[in-house]
């Protein structure tokens, strides 16, 4: 083996000649690095820039409630799409399902664009439907190609690639609005340029095309020369069968409550569209995604440290979000009870707009260091693919169930925030000891063996050396 693949091996060696000569021969369109910049561009495209209009407040609209009782139906079905979306991808394949994922967003942003410039109410909803359909195949087969493709002792490297890409997406889309939307007129508390729109439908377009490019896991040529694992089943009603009987997993639901948790505060659209004048929701739109990179390029380098121990990895980051979160929390609820009594309307001209500022900026950076955190662990648990699907799917839909509550909750508005605020709090209080118990109660070697052939390796996690059976 060349000195540059060993090195990319990050210390997984091939256990065969065969791997041997397939690491040395490597298609660039095939490698796990090609197939994450796909994964990377079209969760760029696609949810990226919706990220980046939510990321406005409501979608960039003056009143948050048309919005987000659209984004609560968006989330509702895309709750559903994800928890089948295991089953659907395992039988049609990963990039027909990240495909199928991505044609659903520009539909959306359109909706927003007609009610913004026309008040046209209905196609906002149509685009939640096909949104909602949409996101829920993307994020069961996203899920499963960013955490299934990589080799196991990079997964965190990976993660990370992926997540700057998503990221990125919010980060141009806020460049984007911010240039629209920067001058004296939106200083003020009101609604984004239209125009603004028309320039994510047309980027959003871009997304299925690049799904294609993406390669069939049986294709996908990883560094070390190792095989991806594929134990799909034979038809849709075995399909089904494997999904509830993961549903049912001791681990899986022990998961649940941190997951709903993770992804309930979209009060954060409110707090904005309350307190912030347009030009400055739009600065805070595309400044607090370097806040989300740092998160995830902190917390990404201590999960793949190899000089200590999976288990110690997985538990000290979970200590480490908990911190997060309390700090993020503590503050935002004293800055929340100042604004009920003064009701701010900040630009970033304003004294004040920093304090009101951070407040997004943390509650941003704990959700980031949370979400990797989660699917980080949610990797270890298996080196099949189409079982990552699965539990990918369930536990994505789950989220997408809490964000649909979140939404609903968030459609009215309350005084001061604290309803929303405090279902929020008490949620991530009630999660901490079950996801606690989880990595309690975790073993590398347990969550592999019996299941598939690997080899576990407790410094760099479990390591997928063949393919056990191809998709039926």
């Amino acid at each position: 083996m060349a000195s540059n693949d060993r090195e990319d091996a990050a210390g997984v060696l091939p256990n065969d000649a065969s791997s041997l000569s397939l690491s040395q021969t490597r298609t660039w369109y095939r490698t796990t690095l090609f197939n994450a910049f796909v994964i990377g561009a079209v969760g760029f495209l696609a949810p990226g820039l919706w990220n980046a209009m939510s990321s406005l407040g409501a979608g960039g609209a003056q009143s948050p409630y048309l919005v987000n009782a659209a984004n609560s139906l968006v989330f509702g079905l895309m709750g559903f799409l994800c928890l089948f979306g295991g089953p659907i991808a395992n039988r049609i394949g990963l990039p027909w399902t990240l495909f199928l994922g991505a044609i659903g967003y520009p539909v959306y942003s359109a909706g927003l664009y007609a009610n913004n410039r026309y008040g046209n109410e209905w196609l906002v909803l149509v685009g939640a439907v096909t949104c909602g359909i949409s996101a829920g195949l993307f994020w069961a087969s996203e899920g499963a190609v960013a955490l299934g493709y990589p080799e196991p002792s990079k997964r965190g490297r990976y993660m990370n690639i992926w997540l700057w890409f998503r990221t990125g997406g919010p980060l141009v889309g806020g460049a984007i609005v911010l240039a629209l939307n920067h001058d004296v007129n939106a200083k003020k508390k009101g609604k984004v340029d239209a125009t603004t729109y028309l320039v994510f439908v047309a980027l959003q377009c871009i997304a299925a095309p690049v799904a294609l490019l993406l390669s069939p896991p049986e294709k996908v040529q990883r560094a070390d020369g190792s095989k991806i694992i594929i134990k799909a089943e034979s038809s849709f009603k075995a399909e089904f069968k494997a999904l509830w009987s993961a549903s049912n997993r001791r681990d899986i639901l022990l998961l649940l409550p941190i997951f709903w948790a993770a992804y309930f505060n979209q009060y954060s659209g409110n707090f904005q569209t309350y307190y912030f004048g347009v030009r400055a929701r739009a600065l805070i739109g595309f400044v607090s995604n370097f806040g989300t990179l740092l998160s995830s390029q902190l917390i990404s380098t201590w999960l793949d440290y190899k000089r200590v121990t999976v288990r110690k990895r997985v538990t000290y980051a979970l200590y480490y979000v908990v911190v997060c979160h309390v700090v993020a929390w503590v503050y935002g609820w004293v800055i929340q009870e100042k604004y009920t009594r003064t009701r701010p309307a900040w630009d970033w001209e304003d004294a004040g707009f920093v304090e009101g500022f951070f407040v997004l900026l943390l509650w941003d950076f704990a959700r980031q260091a949370l979400q990797n955190w989660l699917y980080y662990f949610l990797a270890l648990k298996t080196d099949n693919i189409s079982e990552l699907s699965r539990f990918s799917g369930i536990l994505r839909g789950q989220e997408s169930f809490a964000q649909a509550v979140s939404y609903g909750l968030n459609s009215q508005e309350w005084k001061g925030g604290r309803v929303p605020l405090a279902a929020n709090t008490i949620l991530l209080g009630i999660s901490v000891y079950p996801t606690w118990l989880a990595v309690k109660e975790f073993d590398v070697a347990d969550a592999h063996s019996g299941k598939i052939s690997s080899s576990v390796d407790e410094e760099s996690g479990p390591s997928a050396t063949i393919i056990t059976e191809g998709q039926g």
